[in-house]
């Protein structure tokens, strides 16, 4: 994959396994990496119809939606996010999500 990006390389692996978790969570935070906030909450939300569990994704999801002045959806994510969260028995995360909610007061 020689002169290819790191999102190339990431899109064509996805290609072979499309349902990879992680694979979409990378891809998403290149896309964060790069100022592309509208096409990592279009990765993230790939990645929760594939694996909704995927906590650390509701996480990042939300800062690029605050990112985008779209407060109402951030908030949905990471009340979402929190459950799952809270499921796996994950405190920390549900507590990280928890204070960025209580930022957008």
């Amino acid at each position: 994959m020689a002169g290819t990006s790191r999102r190339q390389q990431l899109e064509a692996m996805l290609a072979e396994d499309p349902n990879d978790p992680l694979l979409r969570y990378m891809l998403a935070m290149e896309y964060v990496s790069g100022g592309n906030d509208a096409g990592a909450v279009d990765c993230f939300g790939e990645l929760f119809q594939r694996a909704a569990d995927y906590v650390p994704a509701y996480m990042q999801c939300g800062q690029a939606l605050a990112r985008l002045n779209r407060t109402g959806e951030a908030r949905d994510v990471w009340q979402r996010g929190i459950k799952h969260a809270q499921q796996q028995g994950n405190e920390h995360a549900a507590g990280e999500m928890q204070g960025m909610l209580e930022g957008l007061e």
